[in-house]
Formats: C-alpha cells, sequence, structure tokens
C-alpha cells in the first residue's frame, strides 16, 4: 500500500449493518476497540432491532451498529462514510444512512432472488443511478467464508458465524488499521478453543487481503486522525450503562456503605444490574427482584437499613415504581433511581432512544413528592452523574432519579478511569447514638435534610413510613402540620440549588440565539452549535444536567437571549417546564421522537430558520 493513495481525514463514520445473529455489534465493537487502542477517539451508537428474533433476511431484523472515529468526537455521527450491509434487508434500510459518495460494502452472495423478495425488492437493486452515487464493493463474503472454514475442517453453519470478520478485515484495510489488536482479542476471547481463534483469524486476514487486492477501493483508503492531546491516565472504551454501574461503585466506596441494586431486568437498563452483579468483590449486592414494585421496595429497605441502595429501570418500570418511590419521598431515605429512557408510551420502543419520562420523572408521583432529578449528557459522563446522584441522595436524605437513555446506556466512549480518591467527598448525613435531642424529622438549617438512623444505633429507636408524621416522628393528621411538613419536604429539594455550580453558556458571547438541550442530546447540539459559530452565525448554547432543582442563575441565563430553541427527544417536556419556571422568556422548540438521536445537520437547519426569522 503506498502513501499516496491514501487521505487523511479528521474523522470517519462506519456503520455496520446485518442480520440479528451476523455479528454487527460485535464488528463494531472490535473496530472502536483497536481505533481507540491506535489513539483514535470515539463514539458508537449500537441500534438494536426491537423483535427478539425477526425472520431471517427482513428490515424488522436488521441491526446495526454506528462507529465515529477521529480526532475530537462529540457524537456517533450522522451520515456514513462506509456502510457494510450483510444482506439485502440491511441494503434495502441502511442505505438512507448513507453519505453520498460513501463506500458501500454489500455480501453479494446473500442476494439470492429469495432474500431479496423478502426484504421488499422487486428488481435489482443496484441501478445506475445508485451506482454513481456510491462506491459499491460487491464482497463474495459467505462463500469466501465457508471456503476457509472447508480448508480448516468447519461445517458451514459454524463458518457463516465469522462472515462478520471477513467484513471486518475489509474495514481494517480501509481505515489503515493494523489487525495486531483484533488478532489478540480473539486469542483471550476463545483461549479453550483454538480452532474458533484459527478460524476467525484467517477469515479476518482473508477480509483484509480481498480488499488489498481490490483497485476499485484502492482509492478509498482513510488514514483517520488521532485523538487530540488527552491527560495522562488509563483509558478504557466504556458503555453509559457500565459507566453508571461504575460510578454508583465509587460512590459507594466514597462513603464508605455497601451499594446495594435491587431491580428488575428491563430494556435497555439491564446491563446495569449485569455490570454490578460482577462486582460482589467490591461490596455490590445485587437482587434480581420478580418485578419492579419489588426491586424498589427493596432499595427501601436496605435505604432504611443505612445501604447506599439503588434500582435501574426504563420508563414502564418507572412506572411502576411511582408509588414506592413516593414512600421514599415521605420517609426521606436516600436512593438513586436510574431510569435509562426508551421510545415509549408502553412497551413502544423498546430498543430506540428517547427522552419522554421527563415529565414522570418530575411529577410522577401522587401527592406533592419532590425529589431531585438529574441527567447524564454522554456515555462517558454516566459515571460521573451516577456518582453525583449518589451524593445528592446521601447528603440531602432524598430520592433521586438519574435519567440517561438507551443511546447513552448502549454507546460507548473513551473513558479515563479516576482514582476515587480524587473524587468529590461523600458525607452521609448519619445521627449520632443516644443523641437525647435526636427526633426523626429534625432538619439541618441549611439543607433542611433530616438525620439518617440506622436500626440498631443505640437509643435511636423511631418509626418512618407512608403516614404522615409531625417533626417529632408521632402519626399526624394535623392539617397544619401536613402543610409544614409539605413545605419542608419541597424545601429541601429546593436548597438542593445551594450545592450545584451555576449553569455555564458556551458559544457566542453575543449571540442571537440561545440552543437549549439537557440529557443525552449534548453531542450532537455541541457539534452543530461549534459548526454555526465557525461558519460566522452568533449561537450560543446551554446544557442541563441539573433538572430538579434548576440551577440558581437559570433565569439570568435565558432572560439574556430574544430568541430561544429547547431541542429535546420529545414533544417538549423540558420546554413546557422551563415555561412554568420562567413564562417571560419566549422559547422555540425542537423536538424529534423517532426513536433516534439527532442529526446535526438537521438541527443546523432548524438553527439557520430560527435566526432567518
Amino acid at each position: 500500500m503506498s502513501q499516496n493513495q491514501i487521505v487523511n481525514k479528521d474523522d470517519l463514520v462506519i456503520r455496520f449493518a446485518g442480520d440479528s445473529g451476523d455479528g454487527m455489534q460485535l464488528s463494531g465493537t472490535l473496530f472502536s476497540d483497536a481505533s481507540a487502542l491506535q489513539g483514535n477517539d470515539i463514539a458508537t451508537f449500537p441500534d438494536y432491532p426491537a423483535e427478539i428474533r425477526a425472520p431471517h433476511n427482513t428490515i424488522a431484523g436488521v441491526s446495526g451498529f454506528q462507529v465515529h472515529v477521529g480526532s475530537h468526537i462529540y457524537s456517533s455521527g450522522d451520515k456514513c462514510d462506509i456502510l457494510v450491509a450483510m444482506n439485502p434487508a440491511a441494503f434495502k434500510s441502511q442505505l438512507k444512512w448513507a453519505k453520498k459518495g460513501a463506500t458501500v460494502i454489500v455480501d453479494i452472495d446473500t442476494f439470492t432472488d429469495e432474500a431479496m423478495e423478502k426484504a421488499g425488492y422487486t428488481e435489482n437493486p443496484f441501478t445506475d443511478e445508485l451506482e454513481v452515487a456510491y462506491t459499491i464493493v460487491r464482497a463474495p463474503i459467505t462463500s469466501f467464508t465457508q471456503r476457509i472454514g472447508t480448508e480448516q475442517g468447519v461445517d458451514k453453519k459454524a463458518a457463516d458465524k465469522s462472515r462478520n470478520m471477513f467484513a471486518l478485515g475489509i474495514i481494517f484495510y480501509l481505515t489503515h488499521k493494523s489487525l495486531d489488536k483484533t488478532y489478540a482479542y480473539l486469542e483471550r476471547k476463545f483461549a479453550k478453543k483454538p480452532e474458533v481463534v484459527a478460524l476467525n483469524k484467517a477469515v479476518l486476514t482473508e477480509g483484509y487481503e480481498y480488499a488489498d487486492k481490490l483497485e476499485l477501493i484502492h482509492s478509498k483508503i482513510v488514514e483517520v486522525a488521532t485523538a487530540n492531546a488527552m491527560p495522562k491516565g488509563r483509558y478504557r472504551n466504556i458503555t453509559g450503562n457500565v459507566a453508571t454501574a461504575w460510578g454508583l461503585l465509587a460512590a459507594a466506596e466514597r462513603s464508605g456503605l455497601t451499594l446495594f441494586l435491587g431491580s428488575y431486568p428491563i430494556t435497555p437498563a439491564t446491563d446495569v444490574m449485569v455490570e454490578l452483579a460482577k462486582h460482589k468483590s467490591l461490596g455490590a449486592r445485587v437482587f434480581q427482584a420478580e418485578d419492579e414494585i419489588a426491586g424498589i421496595c427493596s432499595a427501601i429497605g436496605a435505604s432504611y437499613a443505612g445501604a447506599l441502595a439503588c434500582t435501574s429501570t426504563s420508563g414502564p418500570g418507572l412506572s411502576l415504581k411511582s408509588e414506592a418511590l413516593g414512600l421514599a419521598v415521605m420517609t426521606e431515605l436516600p436512593i438513586v433511581v436510574v431510569d435509562v429512557q426508551r421510545g415509549g408510551p408502553s412497551t413502544g420502543l423498546p430498543t430506540k432512544t428517547e427522552q419522554s419520562d421527563l415529565n414522570q420523572a418530575l411529577y410522577g408521583r401522587n401527592g406533592e413528592a419532590p425529589l431531585v432529578v438529574v441527567a447524564a449528557s454522554s456515555s462517558a459522563n454516566c459515571f460521573y452523574w451516577a456518582y453525583m446522584a449518589a451524593k445528592l441522595a446521601l447528603e440531602h436524605m432524598t430520592p433521586v432519579v438519574l435519567l440517561t437513555d438507551g443511546y447513552l446506556g448502549n454507546g460507548s466512549q473513551l473513558f479515563r478511569i479516576p482514582k476515587v480518591a480524587d473524587l468529590p467527598s461523600i458525607t452521609p448525613r448519619f445521627a449520632k447514638p443516644n443523641d437525647p435531642n435526636y427526633r426523626p424529622f429534625r432538619r439541618d438549617p441549611e439543607t433542611f435534610a433530616r438525620e439518617w438512623a440506622i436500626p440498631g444505633m443505640e437509643g435511636l429507636r423511631h418509626r418512618v413510613g407512608g403516614l404522615e408524621k409531625c417533626p417529632d416522628g408521632p402519626l399526624s393528621t394535623d392539617p397544619e402540620n401536613h402543610a409544614l411538613m409539605t413545605y419542608n419536604r419541597q424545601e429541601k429539594v429546593n436548597r438542593v440549588a445551594n450545592d450545584i455550580p451555576n449553569q455555564k453558556v458556551t458559544g457566542d458571547p453575543d449571540a442571537d440565539l440561545l440552543v437549549v438541550g439537557w440529557g443525552g442530546t449534548a453531542g450532537a447540539l455541541t457539534l452543530a452549535v461549534e459548526e454555526m459559530n465557525n461558519e460566522g452565525k452568533k449561537v450560543a448554547y446551554t446544557h442541563f444536567n441539573y433538572i430538579c432543582p434548576l440551577p440558581k442563575n437559570t433565569g439570568e441565563v435565558l432572560r439574556k437571549y430574544k430568541k430561544i430553541v429547547v431541542c429535546e427527544l420529545n414533544n417538549g417536556q423540558f420546554a413546557g417546564y422551563l415555561r412554568t419556571q420562567f413564562p417571560e422568556c419566549p422559547m422555540h422548540q425542537y423536538n424529534k421522537v423517532m426513536g433516534l438521536p439527532f442529526e446535526v445537520s438537521e438541527l443546523k437547519d432548524e438553527f439557520n430558520k430560527i435566526l432567518g426569522e
């Protein structure tokens, strides 16, 4: 490969697509891991089908994995530069995500009449128009893989499981990357199955060599810029769900408490529970409950007993937890509720991303039941927001809902592993044994948080529960007392604002438009605003992670701008919430409810439209 054949680019987007079972998630993960190890910044977007086992070769069963690599990556990217389509259904459904001029690699062996009919084709899909618009590589992936399997004494069915390695080999050639890291992975993964290692390495190598011999793609080879200077430390490619689990583990260690998670499996939050279950050696206690209600009720019990108590779920599960969450509010016990949002309502789009649980997190309980709501904004910073959710819960004696989403939870980024000792301190509000002045709802005059008395503490016997109490602890139905306790619980949440930083604004200081986002849309919004400013447009940007309470300077920030647009993956829930707080601030909305993340191009189109009004 001569140097003059290589094109240098700051970033590159690659999308792997095929049938469920074709190994597209693994191919994408291996490519992203190899890219990270060779110095690229990365962000990924696994796009799972909603059906558990859709019919073979149908569009409903297409599984995708998008990888964005480059020098400094904000999001998983918009349209892809390279598309791998392992069957006609993947080609038909995923071609819309390819840029004009993109390289499209297809397994031509799968384009049989039967498979094309299942995908909805009535004629040859490779039209003259498509041949002009894209560089289409018809690779005989299946037949080459089966030939290698025969040479190694592997049956056809077993060999077909390695087809994804042939496609990955082509991608490694196109992106000028070494195969060594993936060889090492295969040797570790299948150390006890040398025949599997040999087959996969041979198929991977064959895909690489096939691309090297194919003159059609010699002018398409790309060298992607390595990441900008990054702080020294240990890095890994981490998903948002794993980062969330690690953040909770770190909070437990820093606070000196046992971590308890009581949860029920639900897409796309299950991996939080799965990851924590691996860490019994770190003191994590994981209880897989029989349902969502049992999950949160067990967490309430663990919190009462003095643990850092958590539960994880998605939208339908958060609905089921709402009554028990009200109990946690009434008892004023610290609990972290992780909600990995997905498309709704009901079972909705279980594998697709959305931000439509915000109203449920803010208001979804009977009575006046305030609690703290925070939101992560990248796969990597799920670690820090899980840690912060635990810190706020323990120091303010309140349930905290942490909102992530399917895009963050399943997606991955480079993550610098911090030292727990360098993280902010966490000081649980424990009562002192034998305190003669202890009362269950005696409050700190600054934070309004009550003290945490653990069963067995000398001299601190008390009752908490779902019925209203007076500050000293006994049950009370007195109207004035109920009004006082309702005010106190709300004021406790309000005063959390004293312990969180002010809202920051980036972009043009004299902007004509303020872009507002929250949660997992940060990557696309950041890049869109950055590109707008580079084009000479006056646009500023503020992104919210603290949702309830809002940072104390939120009103000051919003009132500075004549034009504001709130962008979110729902029908306007955060915009509505802001309007209730700041009705004097007129706001545009840009909403998307398609189970997909924002694209930078669509955001810029909307911002230019508002600027032109």
